[in-house]
């Protein structure tokens, strides 16, 4: 194979020998009266003679043979080109490049003859260049490689079919997959080898690797993990951390990998004096030092940093000085272990953007990506605008890589910028099953969805959700529109229909809700959203709809609502929260039409926080409370113009004291003993959660202990109920959390210390675990 490479090189070779002795013999050539051509099968011969750049009659030197040699083989389509004259003919011998028929893989499975054909080079009716043909094979190697098959073999050959056609042939040998079996750690002492595992997103084999795909080892993603570890520890203070070393080594008895990771994580810094100077006139500093984040005494994080220099750079901008720069500069004090800032403002060069190139975005439309910049073709040129855009675009999750580069434009003062981005898939299809002890509907369930989050490549999110367990069925369509108008202003919609068995009733209910949201801050956000429900129940046990205290449930119920939503969401990771808060505070109006009448508001609020970064102990605060209102006529309970039916209250759940069943607490019937809920609701509860001794951190599964405290009270009927007042309960438990492939599971076991005598207690609870 070699030799065959090496074919067009040492014909190049003999051509320029044979000018050379042409040029011994005879440094001027005569003039040539015609040029016959030798050897072409699919070239035509007058094509040939153009390429030759000399025409009969004309005089002619070894060096006009020189380049006529040279410019024949730039065309790819020869493997060897001679040249002579004889007599007054001027003779070119030519051996044309064979024509590749087909390109065939052989031996693949895990990856599609499609996959690979749109990664090699070679194409059907190109010319054969066996150096592009070893290109190919290692460019196969390496996406089995990206997949976890680094032992893979790839050997390409050709398979003649005359008149100098060939088919290119890839016999791929795949082999086993290979996996990582540990990640190593050394030089770490502040943190331990499961934290740093945790944060990197390369990670261990386990029984489910084979859904999640993370344990495959990858170069470029151990370097990217080396820049992940960076981040933690300058934002934990660790201002002079450095990775020494990132190394993998495959051991081929076992085919896995072990990755050892040498750090120095230096000292850890708070920060020092913090100022902001400026030499702009009209720019106060002293003003601008408020809109950091950035605090004397915190610990040093570059995360604050960063986001002081953006809210600087922004308010600086919006004043007009559309140059001014914005530059901290760090002073360390190694004894002290201070870091101090300076945000210093100068007026920069002038420079501006003449134009944003993006390359690589197959299926995302331009415009998806030039509206997460805060600048356009002919705005100032800002660096700071720019990271932020980048970090927007890789927070969008479509895609695997983004880099943003600048070029030198057409002028002296203008900047060419050029986003280079690789996508991933954006689409999912799910199918998944169940069990869940809690709820309205327990039991074994069964859900399948469609989901695009970039449909059609306008960034817009689609879903399509079915489910159901034995006694619901669910059917859910959802969409959003990020860019509303061209604004940063979420819009969507949910079309959903549901039906539900109940004790004493059923329910079907189909409704639809238009929603909005807009960032307000970083971390503040408000939604506001109109809602149409329709709710159609059946009585299926009339000795459970007693008119003393609920009159005969109606046939239909209509709530037509508004709803508004502020959220403070500053968790440092959704997946595995360490520190930071996630509140959402809630109201809801219901009474625009329909029969529904009151108002509803709810609250919550959890805060996380890293009790022990060596042991990855974490800490979680949360409490919460809701109260419903009646808006109708109080006089006729239960009734449309009451204005609260059964379902719009709240009921006890897992939600607010786990141990209990669901609607096993609260307000209840006297004469039936059933709870029916209540109007009012308050809840607390601590956890701690910490890493399961023993078993990988790259399974997800961690512990949890717990313990729990609320109350569930107050009703709109007069008559027939017992109200329970503000009877407390508490509970206290441990827990399994999963961060599994199939979403966020959770199995508690909760032990009830403050109970009623007529409560229901359920210890044990598992099912689906969303936090945010």
């Amino acid at each position: 194979m070699p030799m065959k490479a090496n074919k067009k090189f040492l014909s190049a070779v003999s051509a320029v020998a044979l000018v050379a002795c042409v040029v011994a013999v005879s440094p001027a050539l005569a003039a040539f009266s015609s040029i016959q051509v030798v050897g072409n099968q699919r070239v035509e011969a007058s094509t040939i003679s153009d390429y030759i750049g000399v025409k009969p009659g004309q005089p002619f030197s070894s060096a006009d043979i020189d380049e006529a040699v040279k410019r024949l083989f730039s065309t790819g389509l020869f493997s060897d080109v001679r040249i002579k004259q004889s007599g007054s003919v001027l003779i070119v011998e030519v051996d044309e490049l064979s024509v590749v028929n087909q390109v065939i893989f052989q031996g693949n499975k895990k990856i599609k003859d499609a996959a690979l054909g749109a990664q090699v080079q070679l194409k059907p009716r190109s010319a054969l260049d066996t150096n592009l043909m070893e290109s190919d094979a290692e460019t196969i190697r390496e996406a089995y490689r990206r997949i976890g098959r680094a032992d893979v073999t790839v050997s390409p050959t050709t398979m003649d079919l005359g008149n100098n056609r060939v088919n290119v042939v890839f016999e791929i040998s795949e082999g086993d997959r290979t996996k990582i079996g540990t990640i190593n750690f050394v030089g770490n002492n502040a943190y331990g080898d499961r934290r740093l595992q945790e944060v990197m997103s390369t990670k261990r084999s386990n029984l489910m690797s084979w859904l999640s795909r993370n344990d495959v080892y990858n170069e470029d993603k151990l370097r990217a993990d080396e820049e992940l570890l960076r981040r933690f520890y300058f934002n934990k203070g660790y201002a002079d951390f450095q990775v020494i070393s990132s190394v993998a080594e495959l051991d081929d008895a076992t085919n896995k990998y072990t990755i050892t990771v040498t750090v120095d994580e230096g000292e850890r810094y708070t920060f020092g004096d913090i100022s902001v100077e400026s030499t702009v006139d009209g720019v106060d500093g002293a003003v601008l030092q408020r809109s950091l984040e950035t605090r004397t005494g915190r610990v040093y994080s570059a995360k604050d940093v960063e986001d002081s220099l953006l809210a600087v750079s922004e308010q600086v901008a919006g004043k007009g000085y559309a140059f001014a720069q914005v530059t901290p500069r760090g002073d360390r004090d190694i004894a002290n272990r201070t870091i101090s800032i300076v945000y210093t403002i100068d007026q920069g060069q002038k420079a501006y953007v003449e134009r944003i190139d993006i390359r690589g975005n197959d299926k995302t439309r331009d415009y998806v990506i030039r509206r997460e910049f805060d600048l356009a073709e002919g705005d100032a040129f800002n660096q700071v605008m720019i990271q932020r855009a980048k970090r927007r675009l890789e927070a969008l999750g479509f895609f695997e890589k983004v880099e943003i580069a600048t070029a030198p434009g057409a002028e002296p003062d203008q900047v060419v910028l050029i986003v280079d981005v690789v996508e991933k898939s954006t689409g999912e299809f799910s199918i998944g099953a169940g069990y869940s002890t809690g709820g309205d509907n327990s039991g074994p369930s069964v859900e399948g969805s469609i989901t695009e989050r970039n449909f059609l490549g306008r960034g817009q999110y689609l879903k399509l959700a079915l489910g159901g367990t034995a006694n619901s069925r669910s059917y859910t369509l959802s969409f959003t529109e990020p860019y509303f108008l061209g604004y940063r202003i979420a819009a969507g919609f949910d079309i959903f229909k549901n039906t539900n068995s109940y004790k004493g009733y059923d329910l079907d209910r189909s409704g639809a809700t238009v929603r909005f949201g807009l960032p307000i801050m970083e971390h503040l956000s408000a939604q506001v959203a109109y809602n149409f429900v329709t709710d159609d129940y059946t009585d299926n046990d009339t000795t459970l709809v007693d008119p003393a205290y609920i009159p005969t449930l109606p046939s239909q119920w209509i709530k037509s609502s508004v709803s508004g939503a502020l959220t403070w969401d500053s968790i440092d990771d959704k997946n595995n929260p360490h520190e930071g808060i996630f509140s959402r505070f809630t109201v809801e109006y219901a009474g625009i039409g329909g029969d529904a009448r009151w108002a509803k508001t709810t609250a919550k609020a959890s805060y996380y926080q890293t009790v022990s970064e060596d042991l990855n102990i974490v800490g979680v605060l949360t409490a919460g409370g809701g109260h419903i209102m009646a808006l109708g006529n109080p006089t006729t309970p239960g009734a449309a113009s009451g204005g609260i039916l059964v379902g719009d209250m709240f009921r006890a759940s897992s939600d607010i004291v786990r141990g209990f069943k669901s609607s096993g607490f609260g307000p209840t019937h006297t004469a039936s003993g059933d709870f029916i809920g209540g109007t009012t609701y308050l809840n607390a509860s601590a956890e701690m959660q910490f890493p399961m001794p023993a078993i990988p951190e790259s399974i997800g599964i961690k512990g949890a202990v717990f313990a729990d405290i609320g109350t569930l009270f107050g009703t709109p009927y007069s008559g027939g109920v017992s109200n329970d007042a503000m009877a407390w309960r508490s509970s206290v438990g441990a827990s399994l959390l999963w961060a599994s492939p199939f979403g966020p599971l959770r199995v508690d076991y909760a032990v009830p210390v403050m109970k009623e005598a007529h409560d229901k207690i359920q210890n044990f609870n598992f099912g689906i675990s969303t936090k945010f």
